[in-house]
């Protein structure tokens, strides 16, 4: 998918309560991205993109451009761990661990509660809680990701080596399984 594939603005016509205004985890996002001088703005969509799927559809671009939050709960201090993956990928619980001990599955309350952020909108950055990231390797396929900036409308594009500037020069490893066989 070409690099300069673009969303288009949101219509004025949007009614107020589906504004980007409406999202304090947007704006958020929003200003940290400002702060950090990252050259793309978040962009509100005309639809909601709770899946990597939706989001994929929505910007006309391929699924494994879309840079999935995941969030874990490691277990021997209840840490958020977010895994940031291509969205045509599923992590691997097993490889995780191993990078940074045993994990559990985050409920949503648990999700809010650390990153300040819904499920379907998990920013990989600007969390109310800094959590342990992990990127994993299969991102740097591409030059163009796109990430959920603080709400289910919400995303930004940035290169996998912007993500990981964003994030602090989080650790970059292989935390998914096998890719089934394109043959």
């Amino acid at each position: 998918m070409s690099a300069a594939s673009r969303p288009s603005d949101p219509s004025p016509d949007t009614p107020s309560d589906a504004s980007p205004e409406a999202s304090e985890g947007f704006r958020h996002v929003r200003r940290l991205l400002a702060e950090r001088a990252h050259p793309h703005p978040p962009r509100w969509l005309d639809v909601s993109a709770r899946t990597a799927q939706e989001a994929a559809d929505a910007l006309q671009v391929s699924l494994g451009q879309i840079a999935k939050s995941v969030i874990f709960r490691r277990r021997a201090d209840q840490v958020a761990v977010l895994v940031v993956t291509s969205g045509d990928r599923r992590v691997d619980e097993r490889k995780v661990a191993a990078q940074v001990g045993p994990i559990g599955r985050a409920d949503a309350d648990f999700v809010k509660q650390r990153t300040g952020f819904s499920i379907g909108g998990v920013s990989p950055v600007g969390h109310a809680t800094p959590p342990v990231i992990l990127i994993d390797a299969d991102l740097f396929r591409f030059d163009v990701i796109w990430a959920a900036a603080g709400h289910p409308k919400g995303v930004f594009c940035l290169t996998p080596q912007e993500l990981q500037r964003l994030t602090g020069d989080a650790p970059v490893h292989d935390v998914v399984q096998a890719p089934a066989s394109e043959g």
